[in-house]
């Protein structure tokens, strides 16, 4: 569960960025913004703080997880993110929650099915694991192998992850460092089929190239 934060706490954030993400009352609210932005399909090349997310109405997979994060703490909510680690195809991130009914997680990518989780799940691993069925490359391989604990941004608000204008690098590089655990056994491995064209063409709806 989570309680809400002090009014005069505004994370680094002007009172005028404070009173935006304050709009964002319940976790959905803030997938609601990250689907009506732009998906900066530039892979790699920039990782935004929240602050520049917000400015540029643009964001990739980690900047989306990040401003989610901070997002929610507003809410009340740690600022927790969870990397979700694949083969032969690039690593989703996550901004997590935990509700009265399980861990949710709020997420941006241009497959549709790597976004929003109701917060419904009894542990990471459960809430990983959704993800797996709609983590596939354009081969339609699926794709997800390992997830890592959640990390608490706060570890980082000494070196100002919300509001910097540089890019953010040293948390993507966090996460390749951090534990990582497999979604699946080897065995499991050699009997994965690919994913069907109906639901390859529904994730794919609206993709990004």
């Amino acid at each position: 569960m989570h309680q809400r934060p002090r009014r005069d706490d505004d994370f680094g954030f002007t009172p005028r960025e404070a009173a935006f993400f304050r709009r964002f009352t319940a976790p959905w609210r803030v997938q609601r913004y990250l689907d009506g932005i732009e998906y900066d399909p530039s892979m790699g090349t920039s990782c935004r703080s929240p602050r520049r997310v917000m400015r540029e109405r643009s964001a990739q997979c980690m900047d989306g997880a990040l401003f989610a994060a901070a997002a929610l703490r507003f809410q009340g909510y740690p600022a927790l993110i969870v990397d979700l680690e694949a083969e032969q195809d690039t690593d989703h991130v996550l901004a997590v929650f935990r509700g009265a009914g399980g861990w949710g997680a709020v997420a941006l990518s241009h497959f549709n099915g790597l976004r929003f989780r109701e917060p419904i799940f009894r542990s990471i691993r459960e809430l990983a694991v959704s993800y797996f069925e709609g983590y596939y490359n354009l081969r339609r391989e699926k794709t997800l192998r390992r997830y890592s604990r959640p990390v608490d941004l706060a570890r980082f608000d000494k070196r100002g992850w919300t509001t910097a204008e540089e890019d953010v690098w040293y948390i993507p590089e966090h996460l390749v460092e951090i534990r990582h655990f497999p979604v699946l056994s080897r065995a499991a491995l050699r009997g994965l089929s690919t994913v069907d064209r109906r639901s390859f063409d529904a994730g794919l709806l609206g993709y990004h190239h």
